[in-house]
């Protein structure tokens, strides 16, 4: 997990944990977002980002990370079927001291399905809090 912005390291992979994709979400999401998309599809892209959205919330709410900048460069590989057990990932690619106080950290985001293949990636941007 990543500390302050002086203990990141370009090159650090951080597990974001895992979720299973449950049939009963699928339905409920398609039914209430994507009325036309089928089911047999898998999950629909939005779905797909949710997913990735709340493990990166879920993981990062404790970090000393004050912003998230942005969000860039969504890339979905793939929309995985209901039951599929989805892991998280962020590699670190730069960092960027700004003042004595703050860095910026980008980051690439992965989640990956059971066999390991991408489903969807990002870029993130984000404001860390010096330890000093």
């Amino acid at each position: 997990m990543p500390g302050y912005f002086e203990d990141i390291e370009v090159g650090q992979v951080v597990p974001l944990g895992a979720m299973v994709l449950d049939e009963e979400v699928l339905n409920d999401f398609i039914a209430a977002f994507a009325p036309d998309w089928d089911p047999d599809a898998g999950a629909p892209d939005a779905l797909v980002f949710a997913v990735w959205s709340r493990l990166d919330g879920r993981i990062s709410a404790d970090w000393p990370q004050t912003k998230r900048l942005g969000v860039d460069a969504l890339r979905w590989a793939r929309n995985p079927p209901a039951g599929e057990l989805l892991r998280g990932r962020m590699t670190i690619m730069g960092k960027d001291q700004v003042g004595e106080t703050k860095g910026i950290v980008i980051a690439q985001h992965d989640l990956l399905d059971e066999a390991g293949r991408l489903v969807f990636s990002c870029l993130t941007r984000s404001v860390f809090v010096c330890r000093g």
